[in-house]
């Protein structure tokens, strides 16, 4: 028997979530030490009563973190940035747990160098762990061991989009056996996935090993759905459902919360509905803001204010009513890039527009003229980062037009945003633009983190400077 064969009929899958407890317990003592003994190059020190107290702290800590965010939850189909990027947050968590409590209690043992020294080793070696420990379980899946023999009941378009999504990677572990449905206008099915009625899934599960059963049919099949539910149950099979959500929302991701014991399922996740998130989102804001304004305004503002005032007569800033969180309008500042015209709140620049004067141009392709909105940030009314307010006209017309328009509205408008590092940014000639920019605007809103707005700024800067 191969090493593969082994692992798989031994089903140690089971206890991956301890193993990984272990291992991480091991990682984390022995970056402690190791760094300890680069510190200080005399392990008696570990003696001291500080240094013990901060060793046991991190451990506990480290232990209750995963264990109370599950984070050692593997789902088959979760990609590796996904899974680095929910440990990512226990790091930051745990890391200044343990700092700020070692600067509060003032232990003058603990070194700050080794600190550093400690939480990066561990960091790393997590990380470096975890990638090897996710391509080694993708590797042996992709050999054929520890798969889950699946069957689909419905054929249908919710049905086949979970054939896809199973069998478009084998390192997913799936075998998929086929689908069972009696509907007689569905497309022909091929013989190789089709494998009979409704009423043919018990006699395949008497014969056939089955780990999982997934059920795409219509929740108006009620009866049939609980007769399901008892075959699984007869013979030990794990039963899934696969709602199909997408015919009342376009959204990718639901959630759903318990009202004592009722359930409620939300369509639109919402990462900065949390308190946590939108304060760490404003505490962002405000440094970045104080640091743009300190470090960039004190020398550039001058500048661009003399040259802009030299370019054409009028004010040195535009001024602008614009639609923001909840859709609420506020007065959006900007370096004025065009010559006084009545037409301002209602004609959208083009990128040949004869009002723009030269310098406007050039600070429109870089952004220059974007920067007085830090102030807007200050103030409250805007974020760094977030979809890209219109003007109070354009707000109005696109809500009659794109249906889901104003969910973008749902988060603070941003100086630079999703939609706009993914090149949608300034003049849209046609609604498919608009609805493109909007797409983009809900999965931001869908998918905040601290990391994205990074990556986003990241882009911003990047393209300032190669002009895109």
């Amino acid at each position: 028997m191969s090493p593969l064969q082994f692992l798989a009929s031994n089903r140690f899958s089971r206890y991956l979530k301890l193993i990984l407890l272990v291992w991480d317990t091991v990682l984390l003592n022995t970056a402690f030490l190791l760094s300890f003994n680069a510190r200080f190059q005399d392990m008696r020190v570990l003696e001291q009563q500080e240094i013990k107290t901060v060793w046991l702290f991190a451990n506990a800590l480290w232990i209750g973190l995963v264990l109370y965010k599950n984070a050692y939850k593997l789902i088959r189909v979760e990609r590796v940035e996904n899974l680095l990027g929910r440990t990512l947050k226990l790091f930051l968590f745990h890391g200044s747990i343990i700092s700020v409590c070692v600067l509060i209690l003032d232990y003058d043992s603990i070194s700050r160098l080794f600190l550093f020294y400690f939480l990066a080793g561990f960091y790393a070696s997590i990380v470096v762990c975890r990638i090897v420990f996710l391509k080694l379980i993708k590797y042996i899946r992709a050999q054929g061991y520890n798969y889950r023999s699946v069957i689909i009941i419905g054929y249908n378009k919710n049905g086949e989009k979970m054939h896809r999504v199973l069998t478009s990677d084998l390192s997913y572990g799936f075998r998929v056996e086929g689908f069972f449905d009696d509907q007689s206008d569905r497309s022909t099915p091929r013989s190789t996935d089709y494998l009979g009625g409704l009423d043919d899934v018990e006699d395949f599960l008497k014969t056939h090993k089955t780990h999982e059963m997934y059920i795409a049919l219509d929740f108006n099949q009620s009866n049939r759905i609980k007769e399901f539910i008892r075959l699984a149950e007869k013979y030990m099979i794990r039963l899934k459902f696969v709602p199909n959500f997408q015919e009342y929302t376009k959204a990718r991701k639901v959630t759903i919360d318990f009202y004592e014991n009722t359930p409620v399922l939300m369509f639109r996740k919402e990462p900065l509905e949390r308190p946590f998130n939108r304060l760490a989102k404003k505490l962002f804001d405000v440094v970045f803001g104080l640091c743009v304004i300190v470090l960039v305004f004190s020398w550039l503002f001058p500048i661009l204010m003399i040259m802009v005032k030299a370019s054409s007569s009028g004010p040195i800033f535009f001024r602008q009513k614009r639609s923001g969180e909840d859709n609420r309008d506020f007065t959006c500042l900007k370096f004025r890039t065009m010559r006084v015209n009545k037409l301002a709140d209602e004609l959208q620049a083009t990128a040949s527009d004869p009002r723009i004067t030269k310098l406007g141009a050039f600070m429109r392709k870089t952004n220059l003229d974007e920067l007085p909105q830090f102030f807007n940030v200050l103030w409250g009314n805007m974020s760094v980062v977030g979809p890209r307010p219109h003007m109070l006209k354009h707000t109005e017309e696109y809500s009659a037009l794109i249906d889901n328009y104003l969910v973008r509205h749902f988060a603070k408008p941003g100086i630079t945003g999703w939609a706009q590092v993914n090149g949608y940014r300034g003049e849209t000639k046609e609604l498919i633009d608009m609805k493109k920019r909007v797409q983009f605007d809900i999965w931001y809103i869908e998918n905040w983190s601290l990391l994205v707005d990074l990556k986003i700024i990241w882009l911003t800067v990047k393209n300032m400077i190669t002009g895109e």
